[in-house]
């Protein structure tokens, strides 16, 4: 019946039919395509990782004995004109590099062109993770890391055919270079003493994890002088078994030369179903914290600053925390067992400050910059001791040309 209703319907009204379906399986894929939202690049890329493709090398020519040309390599090297990773993701979306190829070789031309090289600009401070496990430390501008090989040129011993160039996953792990790290819990005031002391705007509010990413700030001094600061989301008690966010940030902690804790003097508590700890407890929890991440965190030289001591109007808490923290570890006694850390970092000063109110901030700054100088001149004594050792215990010159290599920071 509908074959004869088919028959029987006029040309036309089957070319409107006709019509109508398409229309009707356009608007389905255009509200399906409507619904997938694009990948959006966030705002902080600290690791990135990218197949990097090596160019093919070109084909050879057997009849006149001609070689193709060698496929270009990857190249990952360390730029001051990239400052975040975050570059390199906008440029490289899909996360795929290759090199160019190398020219086939023809009668007029025996020798083929090289592919030409890829190079990748990071910012300074970026770690290369290589396929075999190794990883390059691309510390400052001008450094270079080959990640992949291109494909050698067609050749007697390759018959005359070009071959493929490697193909390998890389991961750009980015550590910050900042001189000085702050390290606290939640809402002590660690992005309002940024924002204090540099021209630098982040986030602040009345509530935990404001901050959501790595910030940078620099501190200026009336000479000339400029260090960098790095303020990290905060850190929670149980960060080290993954709660939270601020464990994963600590690694920018890693290269700093001087870490700045940041203590409210006020109890701190997260939400309400968690406990209430007291000024002096919330410091111990943050150390324990630190210890458990490793790499060296609790023997940075270290800077305590107790803050908003504004809000302490008699200044008695103030006067109490700061009788607690001089005389640790003794003053353990006064808390339970399950607050007591295994080490104990050695503070070069305990600086009772404001953020909000500017109060105590420039002599924060100056008992910073006095520790990072003195540090830096006992590395340099001992840096120069060493020298001098190496020449006193060996004539060899190519041994003490390879340790001159050392760079003083």
């Amino acid at each position: 019946m509908s074959s004869l209703r088919s028959l029987a319907m006029p040309f036309y009204v089957k070319q409107q039919l006709q019509y109508l379906q398409i229309m009707k399986l356009q608007c389905l894929k255009c509200s399906s395509t409507s619904s997938v939202k694009k990948n959006r690049i966030p705002s902080f890329v600290d690791f990135l990782q990218i197949q990097a493709c090596g160019g093919a090398g070109g084909q050879g020519l057997p009849k006149y004995g001609g070689f193709g040309g060698d496929g270009g390599k990857v190249i990952i090297k360390a730029s001051s004109k990239v400052i975040a990773l975050k570059q390199v993701l906008q440029k490289y979306p899909r996360q795929m590099c290759k090199a160019g190829s190398g020219e086939n070789s023809d009668r007029f031309h025996l020798l083929g062109e090289r592919g030409a090289d890829l190079q990748i600009e990071v910012p300074a401070g970026v770690l290369v993770h290589k396929p075999d496990g190794k990883i390059v430390d691309l510390n400052k501008s001008g450094d270079i890391c080959v990640v992949s090989e291109g494909g050698t040129g067609g050749n007697h011993k390759t018959n005359f055919l070009g071959l493929k160039g490697e193909q390998n996953l890389i991961a750009l792990e980015l550590k910050l270079l900042a001189d000085v790290g702050l390290v606290g819990f939640p809402n002590a005031g660690k992005s309002t003493f940024l924002k204090s002391i540099s021209k630098a705007k982040p986030r602040v509010g009345a509530y935990p994890f404001t901050t959501l990413s790595p910030q940078l700030g620099i501190m200026e001094y009336e000479d000339g002088r400029k260090i960098s600061v790095a303020d990290l989301p905060g850190l929670i008690e149980g960060s080290h078994k993954n709660y939270g966010m601020g464990i994963k940030f600590l690694r920018h902690c890693e290269r700093n030369k001087l870490l700045l804790y940041i203590l409210d003097i006020n109890p701190f508590q997260l939400s309400f179903n968690s406990p209430e700890r007291s000024a002096f407890e919330t410091l111990l929890l943050l150390i324990q914290e630190l210890d458990q991440y490793g790499h060296g965190m609790l023997d940075k030289p270290s800077v305590l600053a107790l803050n908003k001591i504004d809000t302490d109007s008699t200044q008695s808490h103030v006067k109490q925390l700061l009788d607690l923290v001089k005389n640790l570890p003794d003053s353990l006694d006064k808390v339970p067992e399950e607050f007591h850390p295994t080490r104990l970092p050695v503070f070069e000063d305990i600086i009772a400050m404001s953020a909000m109110k500017k109060e105590n901030i420039s002599a924060v700054k100056q008992r910073v910059r006095e520790v990072m100088d003195d540090y830096a001149e006992k590395r340099r004594a001992a840096e120069f001791e060493t020298r001098k050792a190496l020449m006193d215990a060996t004539d060899d010159d190519s041994v003490y040309k390879e340790h001159l290599k050392t760079v003083l920071v």
